[in-house]
């Protein structure tokens, strides 16, 4: 490996541990009031991936520097409190659309920001014009409370241009807009390009991916009454909601 390259994943290194212990920064404004904790999606992950990388390669470096954006986006407030991203040039492209500013991805959420569609209204599977910051995580959690788990497949080209594939899964056990939970696997592949400045800060991400794969999973049984999903969506979302909220989730 190069030198640069080594110095530029140790760089990563450091910048995921500064998050993860960035409940000692008291400046810090979390969306929720405090860091979150992952248990129930950690375990999800450890028990549902397909690859187990190596400490300090490439492969965990990139998977462990998206999660940490992520956790960023779903739950800081502020760009200024980011360690992962150039405020001043970031920008999120998902399938080829127009790309988002990370002020526009914290008023819409990453769910949202993911999940954006350019068909016609009568023709989308999820509505994200139509749904805020918090409708939209709380209908991820109630759909699937054990977590939305994502892992690196492949890692093609090392930074500053980070070419790689992903796998994105979770069990499909509470409501998802009004449609019966089935309690099987929900999953979708996608392929992302993240460029990086000098200090590992993510400066623009590509994401491509196909997402009928995952509404195929959500919307495969039929609509139960109204009264019955406001229940189980409020019974879910105020267990799951203490413990995660991240679309890319460890």
């Amino acid at each position: 490996m190069a030198t640069g390259e080594e110095a530029l994943m140790k760089k990563s290194g450091d910048i995921y541990r500064s998050i993860l212990h960035d409940g000692t920064d008291n400046t810090t404004q979390w969306r929720h009031g405090a860091p979150p904790t992952f248990d129930s999606v950690n375990q999800l992950f450890e028990e549902g991936r397909t690859k187990e990388w190596p400490k300090g390669s490439l492969e965990e470096v990139v998977q462990n520097a998206i999660k940490s954006w992520d956790m960023e986006i779903s739950h800081k407030i502020r760009l200024q409190d980011f360690k992962t991203m150039n405020p001043d040039k970031f920008k999120l492209i998902v399938n080829g659309r127009k790309g988002l500013s990370g002020e526009e991805i914290l008023g819409l959420g990453s769910y949202n920001a993911l999940l954006k569609s350019s068909l016609p209204k009568e023709f989308q599977c999820y509505k994200a014009d139509e749904e805020t910051f918090e409708s939209s995580h709380d209908a991820f959690l109630s759909a699937l409370p054990r977590g939305f788990a994502w892992e690196v497949l492949s890692v093609y080209s090392g930074p500053p241009v980070i070419s790689f594939k992903f796998r994105h899964w979770g069990f499909f056990e509470g409501p998802f807009k009004g449609h019966a939970p089935t309690g099987e696997k929900v999953e979708f592949l996608g392929l992302g390009v993240l460029q990086v400045d000098e200090s590992l800060r993510a400066e623009e991400v590509e994401i491509y991916y196909d997402p009928a794969e995952l509404f195929g999973g959500l919307l495969k049984e039929p609509l139960i009454s109204p009264s019955q999903s406001e229940s189980e969506d409020n019974t879910v979302n105020v267990a799951a909601a203490a413990a995660h909220g991240c679309p890319f989730s460890k």
